[in-house]
């Protein structure tokens, strides 16, 4: 049996290009990578190209084979597991950085560009904004320039990475078709339980001094709002989210959400339409503007009148909801939810049980009571900071009566606890006050640091009220936003600050471009597919229908193509037709002509070749040459027609001289 022929070792240059395609599959992952993997793939990349420059020799298989299973064991150790979305993307990155050590033919190197566009994908798993999407156009660009060079190592890299471009771009068209027509999926691309559960920032279901100030230096934004004509007046944006309940003397909690598909209310007044689109905090609750007039069917509402989801919001979602700020809700609550209302530990905070007991001996109506509360806030000195002192076991009577310096919660938090020790149901809701027009797409945003907690009180006959104790020491914070109302000084985030309104302008545009990328790209979902395809005529489509529609409109675009390629084709010029004739006719006998290689070269090679036909080769390539540089002696017309002559009665010998 003979032996198999042994496959061809790849050149210095492909291997560069392998280095390289490589580096841009791994660049961006990094931050998503642990730090100790990520800058140890990004070094052994390196250093393999560093070694190949100087051409050093490789390490041996046994040595590449010892790191490989002494990282997979790290990531092991690192994630207490081998499967799952993050190990498995660890795993690849590290195999891809020491597959380039042993590689040594195209079947290899092959595999390499394969790795690196499966990686090149994977950073679709954390992050789909409009950057991570230029990044991982640029890496796949340079690994389809990997591809050409790869079939011909001698192919300029201009050239490749033009080469590689035209025939993305061709692909372009089948992409978007598939974007538009392939069946979308609800849920995400890659999940598995422990998946959903990625570190976010945002509001939690537990309250503590010193948890909203510090959320309120991030200036990320938390969700979007697109009204429908009139927005309500700033003092009326309360965005409301978790509803907490339970005291234990330290932190405020919410009780287990509990929903219903009605609402507990009859919305009453002036309504405001919007639309929301809510960054994912992996929670079921939703955040909606006081009160919803409606409630989504997907949706359900506590009875503290917290939207909440199906599930917890692990992307972005989007959905729209009308406003009736004006609803008096919960006039005919039940006790069970009022005795909660109530609750107090049995002990610690003496001071401001005395204050309470003091203010309900003066006032026995409750308006009064909290009226006079909310006077003695605003008459002392309080000061509303992002820099409140921390505090002891009786964090109430400490930030009353000794340090006088909060933020949001500590105000809330004292004035519910004070309203209860008197006898008046109250709760606190923390959630998200104003926000702040993007006068770029006219999108209102609300960012993390427009957290806020405030109490919520419950009048005999009227119901639940809206008190914000915040607004009688700092009114600047509900009537204009937070860098109005903190003192001098205090850590604000970066763009909030009056001095840098140059750079907060610049972030509106990338973030309103931004916000196109997410409602059109990544907003579109089944019900948006759904909605296309109605507008097309299909009602209903089920999967057969559209991968029939899908397979029909390929082949029609695919056609369409074709049919443009064979136009290009006709509208090339007669005299480069005829010598790509010419060369064709020759490449038959393996002697075709090379890119690189002019009329006279080729001609020179040709005639050593063919040396019966020398001087009719002569002959074809000088007259092309001729017309092809402008030096023609007669009639352009009569010099091509020549040229046609004699290339159509041109027949290579099949006796070729030995080179």
């Amino acid at each position: 049996m003979a032996n198999s022929k042994p496959a061809a070792a790849i050149t210095q240059g492909q291997t560069g290009w392998l280095s390289l395609s490589a580096l841009g599959a791994l660049l961006p992952l990094t931050p998503y990578l642990p730090y100790w993997l990520g800058a140890l793939c990004v070094a052994t990349v390196l250093w393999h190209g560093w070694m190949l420059w100087r051409r050093f020799p490789m390490p041996s298989r046994w040595l590449v084979n010892i790191a490989a299973v002494a990282g997979a064991t790290g990531i092991g150790l690192h994630f207490h597991t081998i499967f799952g979305k993050e190990p498995g993307v660890a795993l690849l990155a590290l195999f891809l950085s020491l597959k380039l050590y042993e590689t040594r033919n195209p079947r290899d190197a092959f595999a390499v560009v394969l790795l690196c566009l499966f990686l090149i994908l994977s950073q679709f798993f954390y992050t789909q904004s409009m950057a991570t999407a230029a990044a991982m156009a640029a890496a796949t660009l340079i690994s389809a320039a990997t591809l050409i060079v790869l079939q011909r190592s001698t192919t300029p890299a201009r050239q490749a990475l033009r080469s590689a471009g035209l025939m993305l771009l061709q692909a372009l068209p089948f992409m978007v078709l598939l974007f538009f027509l392939f069946p979308r999926i609800s849920g995400p691309l890659w999940g598995l339980p422990a998946d959903a559960q990625h570190d976010t920032t945002g509001l939690t279901d537990t309250m503590s001094p010193g948890s909203i100030s510090q959320l309120s230096r991030s200036d990320a934004i938390a969700f979007r709002v697109q009204f429908e004509g009139e927005m309500p007046p700033r003092e009326q944006l309360y965005w409301r989210g978790p509803v907490l309940t339970q005291f234990d003397g330290q932190s405020w909690r919410m009780l287990p959400p509990l929903g219903f598909s009605a609402l507990p209310y009859a919305p009453s007044g002036k309504r405001y339409r919007y639309e929301t689109t809510l960054e994912p905090h992996n929670q079921r609750w939703l955040l909606a503007l006081d009160y919803p007039a409606e409630l989504p069917a997907a949706q359900r509402i506590t009875p503290a009148f917290q939207l909440l989801s199906e599930k917890p919001v692990t992307n972005r979602l989007r959905y729209a909801l009308s406003a009736a700020p004006d609803t008096q809700p919960g006039a005919k609550e039940l006790s069970s939810i009022l005795k909660i209302a109530l609750q107090l530990p049995a002990n610690g905070n003496p001071r401001s049980r005395a204050l309470a007991n003091e203010l309900r001996q003066s006032h026995r109506n409750d308006k009064a009571l909290i009226a006079a509360l909310l006077d003695r806030i605003c008459s002392e000195n309080f000061v509303y900071t992002l820099n409140p002192p921390l505090l002891g076991r009786d964090s109430v009577d400490e930030f009353l009566f000794d340090t006088r310096r909060g933020f949001c919660e500590h105000y809330a938090s004292a004035f519910v606890f004070l309203l209860r020790a008197a006898g008046i149901p109250a709760r606190v809701v923390t959630g998200y006050q104003g926000g702040e027009i993007n006068p770029v797409d006219g999108y209102l945003l609300v960012r993390q640091s427009d957290a806020h907690a405030w109490a919520e009180v419950w009048l005999a006959g009227e119901g639940w009220r809206r008190v914000d104790p915040t607004a009688a020491v700092a009114p600047n914070r509900v009537e204009n936003n937070l860098a109005a109302a903190v003192p001098a000084g205090d850590p604000l985030p970066l763009l909030t600050r009056p001095e840098l309104d140059w750079l907060r302008q610049l972030r509106f545009r990338w973030e309103a471009v931004n916000n196109a990328w997410n409602q059109w790209v990544l907003g579109y979902d089944n019900q948006k597919q759904m909605a296309l395809l109605k507008k097309l005529g299909l009602e209903s489509p089920d999967w057969q229908t559209l991968a029939a529609l899908l397979a029909g409109s390929a082949g029609a675009l695919l056609l369409a193509m074709s049919l443009w390629v064979m136009g290009q084709r006709r509208r090339v010029d007669p005299l480069q037709h005829l010598w790509q004739r010419f060369d064709a006719k020759l490449a038959k006998r393996n002697l075709g002509r090379h890119p690189w290689e002019g009329a006279v070269d080729y001609a020179r090679r040709l005639q050593a070749a063919l040396p019966d036909q020398a001087r009719e080769i002569a002959a074809i390539c000088g007259l092309y040459e001729t017309l092809r540089y402008g030096r023609v002696g007669t009639s352009g017309k009569d010099s091509l027609a020549l040229l046609k002559h004699r290339i159509d009665a041109f027949t290579p010998s099949r006796k070729i001289a030995a080179p």
